[in-house]
């Protein structure tokens, strides 16, 4: 590969510090990187430093790199010199377009030639993203994670009309480096791949609640243990290949194919009332009575590494060799 090798990435600059960009910074600190941050609000540094703070201990659990420090992130409110020394970009602005074209264009005047900028926008399409950027649109990608950042492995790499392949493959390098599975999206298509999947649920979900069927715990009882425990290790596509028996998908298609076009699903998403948001708030807030945020953060993040841990030991079987 031409230019930069991602083995060279040492100094990264997150741009934005939201819940995401945290994410992404204690990944990046807890896999022995330096960080820069950069964000213009007051309050970002105390609140980012708390966030690491508060992530740490799952990092430990994890495996710390050697090296690894909090202490290796800086911050920095001058983009420019935030960028002046970043081998990695990692953006995390607001998800609004005009906003992030503009940082994104400013960020392509500053950062060296070679240097990735990956924005970790949920919908925006990459060749929009890079349509303002007059030095090098050629390194700019998506780069969508999932929350919380520092312990799900999935990130999705998409390039735009303009991106060159050996970003995306230096991208590919560093993230699996960092322990995430990489996944690069063929082509541009609004949602990527993984929201649109989730976005199918949740229409179908908001419909279910609207129309009294089952209430929000219900819903999300439906999935933890049905559907939910055979997709963490096996997906879609394989439990139901698994469901045709010893012929697999053939036979499941031609027993159940023509269910396909029965009107099972809503498919356009309801109108979001009042009512509904209140069903859906106060159904949400009743799971949760007696529970602070805290305390359901921490149940998630060991669940995910013990969940990790289990996947790590039977996703193999898949003959995928753990990858994707």
């Amino acid at each position: 590969m031409t230019g930069q090798d991602s083995s060279q990435i040492k100094n990264i600059t997150v741009v934005g510090t939201g819940v995401i960009g945290n994410g992404w910074i204690t990944r990046f600190l807890a896999n022995g990187y330096q960080v820069t941050a950069s964000d213009p609000d007051p309050s970002a540094e105390e609140r980012t430093r708390q966030a690491v703070k508060e992530a740490w201990p799952a990092m430990e659990k994890v495996g710390l790199a050697e090296g690894a420090s909090q202490d290796n992130l800086f911050f920095e409110k001058d983009l420019q010199t935030a960028l002046s020394s970043a081998d990695f970009v990692q953006e995390n602005v607001p998800e609004r377009e005009p906003l992030k074209r503009s940082v994104i264009a400013e960020i392509d005047q500053y950062a060296p030639k070679e240097t990735v900028i990956a924005s970790s926008t949920s919908g925006i399409l990459p060749s929009t993203l890079q349509a303002d950027c007059t030095e090098h649109p050629e390194r700019v990608i998506v780069a969508h994670p999932f929350n919380p950042v520092y312990l799900m492995p999935l990130v999705e790499l998409v390039g735009g009309k303009d991106t060159d392949d050996k970003f995306v493959q230096k991208a590919e390098a560093f993230y699996s480096g960092v322990n995430m599975k990489p996944l690069i999206v063929r082509q541009e298509i609004e949602g990527h791949v993984a929201d649109r999947l989730m976005e199918a649920i949740w229409r179908e979900a908001l419909h279910i609640v609207n129309d009294g069927v089952a209430t929000t715990e219900e819903v999300d009882a439906s999935i933890v243990y049905g559907p939910g425990l055979r997709w963490a290790l096996m997906g879609p596509f394989l439990t139901l290949h698994m469901g045709g028996g010893k012929a697999g998908m053939r036979h499941l298609l031609e027993q159940f194919g023509p269910a396909l076009k029965l009107p099972w699903t809503k498919l356009e998403a309801p109108e979001l009332t009042d009512e509904l948001a209140e069903k859906v708030i106060t159904g949400c807030e009743a799971q949760t009575a007696g529970t602070n945020m805290d305390e359901l953060e921490q149940r998630r993040d060991q669940f995910l590494i013990e969940l990790q841990e289990l996947l790590e030991k039977y996703w193999p079987a898949a003959n995928l060799n753990g990858k994707l």
